[in-house]
């Protein structure tokens, strides 16, 4: 799909501690590739991809953020404008489970507070180091109110099932916002507009 052809964008962040896989799950996403040896992601990495909902073409931003608490205030400027959210933990480390809720909560201050999140428990296929139970995550989804995974960055294990879920999710509230918009006569500040067919977005957090 030509980037001139989409009919809505939206913006997805990737958040969580360092090294929980954020970067491979991006990669994994939009390439198929598992990089063995990655690094810290400095700041922010940015992928996009284009897919079809309903017929109309979907173009996702993809953000993969730092983790480390020296790039918070660049990181957090990310937030703004996005969509939908992937909140990572790592489930062979306890720590990075605990601080979830700092993650959900930053980003309940700082993006749109109707953000779609979902809970993301990265490197299932390391079962045999696992530390975090699979009904830990589902019940801290449960208290913020978010969908809830596990993935293998590695093996591929719901990779695009997340990516799908987000994108489908967000698509739904846009639709219905839309919809709304349009039987109210108003267009809310500074909301994604569906636009015709050939012509790119240029309203909105990301052009």
């Amino acid at each position: 799909m030509d980037d001139e052809e989409f009919e809505m964008m939206i913006k997805i962040i990737i958040i969580g501690d360092s090294s929980v896989g954020k970067t491979n799950i991006m990669s994994k996403y939009l390439k198929g590739q598992f990089l063995e040896n990655s690094r810290a992601t400095v700041g922010v990495e940015f992928g996009s991809k284009s897919f079809k909902i309903d017929n109309h073409n979907i173009k996702a931003q993809i953000w993969d953020t730092a983790g480390q608490e020296k790039y918070k205030a660049i990181t957090g400027a990310y937030y703004k404008g996005s969509k939908g959210a992937f909140v990572v933990y790592d489930i062979t480390r306890k720590e990075t489970f605990e601080n979830i809720d700092k993650w959900i909560n930053d980003l309940k201050t700082t993006a749109d507070p109707r953000i779609n999140i979902i809970l993301i428990g990265n490197k299932c296929d390391l079962e045999e180091k696992r530390v975090v139970l699979k009904e830990q995550g589902e019940e801290k989804a449960r208290a913020f109110n978010c969908a809830f995974l596990e993935t293998s960055a590695c093996n591929g294990d719901n990779i695009d099932k997340g990516f799908e879920m987000m994108a489908t999710e967000i698509y739904k509230r846009y639709k219905d916002d839309n919809l709304n918009e349009e039987n109210s006569g108003s267009i809310e500040k500074g909301e994604e507009i569906k636009l015709d067919k050939g012509k790119k977005v240029e309203k909105g957090c990301c052009k």
